[in-house]
């Protein structure tokens, strides 16, 4: 199969219509978000999901978030507890079109392969303008993992996911780089308060605003992508450290440096600064494209420093804890 990467930039119209075409024939497709870059299909046709994980090589166990084109689309997929109903209005209300996923009770009408034959689905709708219009036009809701073999660094542009999936997919729209960087923050609503399953871009700290915030942990039992204690790995063994100056490498080894604080990079073969004023949005948003630059560079390993854990700083830990674990 041939990849065919097209701009939404300059040939909006010829992608838009490309992509709903692919994803109509039961295609997987490559889209932007203003999270990360997804891998799409037709998130009721079995057939069409299954293309997801063999592009991915993504284990069944890992259910996928599905997407939603306005959020009275909800009750197509889901339904919303009368419990949880007036917290769920208020938050979808703020958040949405935007990076908050909810966990919600499915409808029978979603494939068990969506949700990894859990009794819930989790659902968002995407603030990204090509996205938006391309599931306007397919009519349908569409089941979007990130765009990259299963386990690695998160595709933040079409390169990557070219990178990774090239010849697997028939499509990529190529509409620049991600604007957040992080995946979805995924939330479920219940016991009263709100459970963390995931941070990303809608904080812990926004969403107390609204009720009780609880974060869980990584499990190797998901109910929402994300839970797994080993994701969006480099090829190459990384090592979270609280301070990079202290860090003494073993002789003759080729170390790259993913710095927050650390200002002079003189012992690292490789430097990326994740922001240089310290500004968590930038970080974020250059998170995923420098690891994949510093996996590129064939180094012996990279060192990658720890962000102030909370707000941002606290979703950014938790992709570069889970990025140290090998299998």
């Amino acid at each position: 199969m041939k990849t065919e990467v097209i701009s939404a930039v300059s040939h909006r119209g010829e992608a838009v219509q490309r992509a709903v075409e692919s994803l109509r024939q039961g295609e997987a497709v490559g889209l932007p978000t203003e999270t990360v870059y997804g891998l799409a299909a037709d998130a009721l046709r079995e057939e069409a999901v299954l293309k997801i994980f063999a592009a991915k090589a993504r284990p069944r166990f890992d259910p996928l978030i599905v997407h939603l084109a306005e959020p009275n689309w909800v009750e197509r997929v889901a339904t919303v507890p009368d419990s949880v109903r007036e917290i769920f209005d208020r938050l979808q209300a703020r958040f949405w079109p935007g990076p908050l996923t909810f966990v919600l009770p499915r409808r029978a009408i979603v494939p068990d392969v969506v949700t990894a034959g859990l009794d819930t689905v989790a659902v968002r709708v995407s603030a990204h303008p090509v996205f938006g219009e391309i599931i306007r036009a397919f009519n349908g809701p569409l089941a979007a993992p990130s765009a990259n073999r299963f386990g690695r660094i998160s595709p933040t542009a079409a390169s990557h996911v070219r990178d990774e999936l090239d010849g697997l997919i028939p499509v990529i729209v190529d509409a620049g780089p991600t604007g957040h960087g992080l995946e979805s923050t995924i939330v479920a609503l219940r016991n009263e308060r709100i459970e963390m399953l995931r941070r990303g871009p809608v904080t812990q700290e926004q969403l107390a605003d609204f009720g009780d915030v609880a974060v869980l942990g990584t499990t190797p039992h998901p109910e929402a992508p994300g839970q797994l204690p080993m994701h969006y790995a480099p090829k190459t063994p990384l090592l979270l450290v609280d301070d990079a100056a202290t860090f003494v490498s073993a002789p003759n080894n080729r170390c790259g440096l993913l710095s927050w604080k650390t200002k002079s990079g003189d012992r690292f073969a490789e430097v990326r600064w994740l922001s240089e004023h310290q500004d968590l949005n930038e970080a974020a948003t250059n998170l995923f494209r420098f690891l994949r630059e510093l996996d590129d560079k064939n180094l012996d390993l990279i060192v990658a420093e720890k962000l102030p854990d909370q707000g941002l700083g606290a979703a950014i830990n938790d992709r570069l804890l889970q990025a140290t674990a090998r299998p």
